[in-house]
């Protein structure tokens, strides 16, 4: 078969795709009515579809183009049933604003928030469906914002997503003309070392966020940006040096905040805060019910109350959903000796980086 056959073959196959398309979106126009009558949309349905079809995929498509093909396609659907409105930690181009691409594709309505208290916010009033913000990265840690929120919201997670984070040194002038470099105060720590090595005499400045420092990068003289692919190609800069984070796995995780929990999915993970009272031995003994049931523990990061001297919420995932029958008992032997204690969401589980 020469090369103008296998094209006409392939033009005919798109329009097989098209057709199929166009069939799963008239089913979703038949759902659309079903939800004006009370209908709901639960996210971690299409997380369990995707997973799916990756399952079943024999090649040679490859994983992440199942996935990007897939996610658009579930986006577009989403438009149809019901237009989802998304808040993330903006501006535009940030990394929250990436995840929540990944995870809702470009046809639902997203709104970019100033800061993470605004997402949390909007979301509890019902502003918008969920929202997407920072939670932990691999090489900086917490973000202890984020953290600090859960305390007195009544979100919950419904998702996490973990993204693998690549940070580009961007500028208009040339590599040798940077005197200044701006971003985020945890892109700048997770370049620390880089930027050692290879701009030790330029200033390094805090930005209230990556997209940020892209903007003063455009238009201040001999200054530079860390920031995404996405950030270079909105304000039209260069990008002088790709991929200089420090480790080469950095990854940030993401959590989904909604106003319900989902259902168990059989691969959760299940969030909780607690406070413990104020003794000898106290944290030990509110590890141990978790030791006794044989679970296993991903996270765990204290933060002070800011309510009492010397008081300490402490946060914590474990694998397994809130209504199995393990993490019930340690959950309610922990409650039993905590001083307080809150479910932040038991959720799918990401399979890996997006």
């Amino acid at each position: 078969m020469d090369l103008g056959e296998l094209r006409k073959k392939i033009a005919v196959t798109d329009e097989k795709i098209l057709s199929l398309v166009n069939e799963r979106y008239r089913l979703s126009e038949e759902i659309a009515a079903i939800r004006e009558s009370g209908g709901e949309y639960f996210p971690e349905d299409e997380k369990a579809a995707l997973a799916g079809l990756l399952s079943v995929n024999g090649g040679p498509a490859l994983k992440n183009t199942v996935g990007a093909v897939f996610r658009e396609i579930f986006s577009g659907s989403f438009a149809i049933e019901r237009q989802l409105k998304v808040a993330f930690l903006g501006p535009e181009a940030t990394f929250s604003h990436l995840a929540a691409l990944a995870r809702f594709g470009r046809s639902v309505h997203f709104e970019p928030k100033s800061n993470i208290a605004d997402v949390f916010r909007d979301v509890e009033t019902a502003h918008v469906d969920f929202g997407c913000v920072p939670v932990e990265n691999s090489t900086e840690g917490a973000v202890n914002h984020t953290l600090d929120m859960f305390l007195d919201s009544s979100v919950f997670i419904r998702d996490e997503i973990n993204l693998r984070i690549h940070h580009n040194l961007m500028a208009k002038c040339t590599f040798d003309k940077i005197t200044k470099v701006y971003s985020h105060v945890q892109v700048l720590g997770q370049c620390r070392n880089w930027l050692l090595a290879n701009l030790p005499h330029a200033d390094i400045i805090e930005a209230s966020s990556s997209t940020k420092a892209a903007e003063i990068a455009l238009s201040e003289g001999g200054s530079a940006a860390i920031a995404s692919t996405l950030a270079a190609e909105i304000y039209k800069l260069e990008i002088l040096a790709a991929n200089i984070e420090d480790n080469p796995h950095n990854t940030t995780r993401f959590m989904i905040l909604g106003r319900e929990e989902p259902q168990p999915s059989g691969i959760d993970k299940t969030s909780i805060c607690f406070a413990i009272k104020d003794r000898v031995g106290a944290l030990y003994d509110c590890l141990l019910p978790f030791k006794e049931e044989e679970l296993t523990l991903t996270m765990i990061e204290s933060r002070p109350s800011k309510r009492r001297k010397w008081e300490y919420f402490f946060f914590m995932d474990l694998l397994g959903h809130r209504t199995d029958e393990k993490v019930r008992r340690a959950i309610d032997k922990l409650e039993n000796m905590a001083q307080s204690l809150r479910v932040l969401g038991s959720y799918p589980r990401s399979a890996g980086e997006q």
